[in-house]
């Protein structure tokens, strides 16, 4: 039986990873710091649980033991943490790094997390330009994109076998930053209209963690060193996220397309972009990657677990709190509803 270790699979990439490597026979273990945070279904279905800090070479080198087939880091920000993998790389078949989207940088030196949003001439290929490494606080805007482009460069001039993934505003039941939220809480406080900054043209390519799960096996069979995108086979708009979901719930409301004379701070999504970020998938489709589903599809279990855990109270704390200054933001009713009754008159 093929084994696969997952570094920090009981977060959101490494569940969905888990869960189908498991369905096709794959033998999984997973490491993290709390097995309460492995769901159920997953444990039931077979994956093991291995107690492991990713900050230690001595756990990560047990949790690995004799070897695998193939190795998923999910928990790799910094060069550090990549000089931390090569030692278990070397022992693995394949391996799969998780990166991000957010090293891309566009001809002006414009990103994912900067100021000025980044505008690129098409869908951005694998060999888009991307950031300058560097080491500053990952968890900051500025050293997020820096970082993980330094961890890229460890792993690729290794010469192991590994795969950079690079994903793009990942959803997914579990997900930490679960930005449906957006849409789902209006249909929950049942909001009679939605407002949508430059009209809901704002493209931000979406990706399902159930895609890239399936990278993750296409991978696992052809182990090589390389950086492949990793997003849903198609680029909605936030107009149409805000339709599925609002389609999915039932939830009939107005559409309020604002155009550029409404207030900046109406009508924001997690998708707004003057110019459309679209990832390139031919190269992951010329290894033999098939999608999963698409954003409709896959979206539909973030859905109904973001609505379960606010029907039951959300006792696992799993919704963004109304302070969350990521999410606060989005729910300004009362400015809304100033505006709206303008609008009206």
């Amino acid at each position: 039986m093929r084994r696969a270790l997952i570094l920090g699979g009981t977060g959101l990439i490494g569940r969905a990873a888990a869960r189908r490597l498991l369905a096709v026979g794959w033998k999984v273990d997973v490491t993290g710091r709390d097995p309460a945070h492995l769901p159920y279904e997953i444990a039931a279905a077979g994956a093991g649980f291995i107690g492991a800090d990713r900050a230690d070479e001595v756990q990560l080198r047990a949790a690995l033991g004799d070897g695998a087939d193939l190795l998923v880091d999910c928990l790799c920000y910094t060069a550090a943490d990549a000089r931390l993998l090569l030692p278990l790389a070397g022992n693995a078949t394949s391996t799969v790094l998780i990166s991000s989207r957010a090293v891309y940088a566009d001809a002006d030196g414009n990103h994912a997390n900067s100021d000025v949003r980044p505008r690129f001439d098409g869908p951005v290929r694998e060999s888009q330009p991307t950031l300058a490494p560097g080491d500053m606080d990952y968890r900051s805007r500025e050293g997020y994109g820096p970082n993980k482009v330094a961890a890229e460069h460890v792993a690729l001039d290794s010469g192991l076998p590994i795969t950079v993934v690079r994903p793009s505003l990942v959803h997914g039941a579990g997900a930490a930053c679960p930005r449906e939220w957006v849409f789902v809480k209006r249909a929950l406080d049942r909001r009679g209209s939605v407002l949508l900054a430059h009209g809901g043209t704002g493209v931000v390519h979406p990706t399902a963690a159930a895609n890239v799960a399936a990278l993750i096996e296409t991978v696992a069979g052809r182990p090589g060193a390389r950086i492949l995108n990793c997003a849903d086979p198609d680029a909605p708009s936030a107009l149409q996220i805000s339709r599925t979901i609002a389609r999915h719930l039932g939830h009939t409301r107005e559409e309020v397309l604002l155009d550029a004379t409404a207030p900046d701070t109406l009508g924001r999504t997690p998708w707004d972009s003057p110019h459309p970020v679209v990832l390139d998938m031919s190269a992951a489709e010329r290894l033999g990657y098939r999608p999963d589903g698409d954003y409709a599809a896959t979206v539909a279990a973030e859905i109904d677990w973001l609505v379960a855990a606010a029907r039951t109270g959300d006792r696992a704390g799993a919704l963004p709190s109304a302070a969350d200054p990521y999410f606060s933001r989005f729910f300004d009713y009362a400015a809304e509803d100033v505006f709206l009754a303008g609008h009206t008159c």
